[in-house]
């Protein structure tokens, strides 16, 4: 097994903030459609095309 960063070596990384926040927007925009009704029936229906989408898009290309 192989001793990963080690003890003495530190990883800095940026993250761009304005895209965090685009991110988290998209996340909890698509959760309060979720809890409509009319997602609901448009599950029913076959009709809901945003949220399948997102969900094909996240497993097409899985983080690593």
């Amino acid at each position: 097994m192989s001793d990963g960063f080690g003890d003495n070596k530190k990883v800095k990384i940026s993250v761009n903030r304005d895209e965090i926040n685009k991110i988290i927007k998209k996340y909890k925009r698509a959760k309060k459609l979720m809890r409509t009704n009319v997602y609901q029936v448009q599950v029913m229906d076959g009709t809901e095309t945003y949220i399948s989408g997102l969900i094909k898009e996240a497993k097409s290309d899985p983080p690593e």
